[in-house]
């Protein structure tokens, strides 16, 4: 049972994603909703190269996006968990955006000569690099527009399906929804599924966190779920992620405003967080993965 309430709770914990620079649908001031578009970029650093050392090294990039007023904006984030890589997650309203974001770079040569020489400095750090590409899933999330300029964690985890059983996968999702939606008002996550970067069948799940107390109270609402699940529901859940999932993996990762290049909205709406970005962002390069990839294209896979 309490492997099951991981699984479960795990679902539940990750939450609305942010809407980076994608465009956004109506709702209430200041609530983000999930990209149609994740581009996800990961960069694995090299032992005593994180901290002050990597935010030194991105500040380039950032400053070169600055410089250029560049539209497409992006979200770092760095490991508290697991390997230490950072994370830029870059939104956009389709695969087509994506494209044509990434040419616009191409053809802006005093953006690129910028961006490659911040590559080759970044690329010093790392150990590894690589990059996802994900679509989001409305349907298997919950409540997913959030308040994404005033949080500062992001819990992710990866679900691998066994192939040959996403009706199950599916079916899981969809009671654990229920019950959360019934029973936990507070509940939210949001879903994308892989598409490109990683194994066939892979899903992320989003939760932006204000602080890591909300975690301590998720935890204590698993009475709640179990609840409104009744007990015939939980067998039929237990059986149907026993089916369906192969594999399933969880990480927290802390905002680093010194390496993101947000929207002026993220600033406005808190300046104390965010300004940090724009200070570092007046004397040097710009932003770009360590490879030789357009800017925009600085995102990573949640774990």
């Amino acid at each position: 049972m309490k492997k099951i309430m991981g699984l479960l709770l795990g679902l539940v914990l990750t939450s609305g994603m942010v809407s980076f620079s994608a465009a956004q649908e109506k709702q209430q001031p200041g609530m983000s909703g999930p990209p149609k578009v994740l581009v996800v970029s990961r960069e694995f650093l090299k032992p005593g190269r994180s901290g002050m050392t990597h935010e030194k090294s991105e500040s380039a990039f950032v400053q070169a996006m600055a410089r250029a007023n560049w539209p497409t904006h992006y979200l770092a984030m760095d490991s508290m968990s697991g390997k230490t890589r950072a994370l830029f997650l870059t939104g956009y309203d389709s695969l087509e955006a994506w494209e044509k974001d990434n040419r616009a770079v191409e053809k802006n040569k005093a953006l690129m000569t910028a961006l490659d020489q911040a590559g080759v400095a970044d690329g010093n750090l790392l150990d590894a690099t690589d990059q996802s590409v994900l679509v989001y899933d409305e349907e298997m999330s919950l409540r997913a527009p959030v308040d994404i300029a005033h949080m500062r964690y992001m819990e992710i985890q990866l679900f691998r399906i066994r192939p040959g059983h996403y009706q199950e996968w599916s079916a899981a999702v969809k009671m654990v929804k229920d019950a959360y939606e019934k029973a936990i008002p507070e509940a939210h996550w949001a879903t994308f599924r892989l598409v490109y970067g990683g194994a066939v069948g892979t899903y992320a799940v989003f939760t932006p966190l204000k602080s890591i107390a909300e975690v301590d109270q998720m935890i204590g609402s698993e009475k709640k779920f179990a609840t409104a699940m009744g007990e015939n529901g939980m067998k039929k859940l237990s059986e149907l992620i026993a089916a369906s999932i192969e594999s399933r993996e969880m990480n927290l990762f802390t905002f680093n405003p010194r390496m993101s290049y947000v929207s002026p909205d993220w600033v406005k709406a808190d300046p104390d967080f965010w300004k940090p970005q724009m200070k570092m962002a007046s004397g040097t390069p710009t932003k770009k993965p360590a490879e030789t990839k357009p800017a925009a294209a600085k995102s990573k896979m949640g774990q």
